[in-house]
């Protein structure tokens, strides 16, 4: 059985609980990974993305500073 949004629940969840999920989802990951578990591909774009970054101006905010701007809306 696939796992996807509805047979998980996360469908039925507000939109606060799924950031809070998200934030959960994302602080479980490792702080390194194997090269070897990631696919070539995801590599080569992550260095387009990286190259790209450094030569673009910084416009943006990290995520948690701008998800601030919306308050504790569920």
């Amino acid at each position: 059985m696939p796992v996807t949004l509805e047979s998980l629940g996360i469908d039925q969840l507000s939109v606060r609980e799924r950031l809070n999920l998200i934030e959960q989802i994302l602080d479980s990951l490792p702080d390194h990974v194997n090269p070897y578990e990631v696919p070539g591909w995801h590599l080569t774009e992550l260095a387009k993305r990286r190259a790209e970054a450094d030569t673009t101006p910084k416009e943006g905010k990290p995520w948690r500073e701008a998800l601030a701007r919306f308050g504790n809306r569920s």
